[in-house]
C-alpha cells in the first residue's frame, strides 16, 4: 500500500539543483534590475534587485536560462 502525500518528500517531483532560472521583472531607470531567481524548480522563485552590471554579472555566473514574462 502505498501512503506518500503531498509533505512525503518521496512524492515530490525531482529537481535538478544545476537548473537556474531569471525571470526579469522590471528595468528601472535609476539602473536597476528587478527580477525574480529560482534554482531547481522556477516556481518557486526569490525577488531581487541588482544594479545592471552585477546583474549581468550574476546571470554569468549562474548559467541562468532565461524565463519569459
Amino acid at each position: 500500500m502505498n501512503t506518500a502525500t503531498a509533505t512525503d518528500p518521496l512524492s515530490l517531483p525531482s529537481v535538478d539543483l544545476n537548473r537556474r532560472f531569471v525571470r526579469v521583472l522590471e528595468r528601472r531607470s535609476d539602473g536597476q534590475v528587478s527580477f525574480e531567481f529560482s534554482i531547481g524548480w522556477p516556481e518557486l522563485a526569490v525577488e531581487l534587485m541588482l544594479p545592471t552590471a552585477a546583474f549581468d554579472e550574476f546571470c554569468a555566473r549562474h548559467q541562468v536560462i532565461w524565463r519569459d514574462n
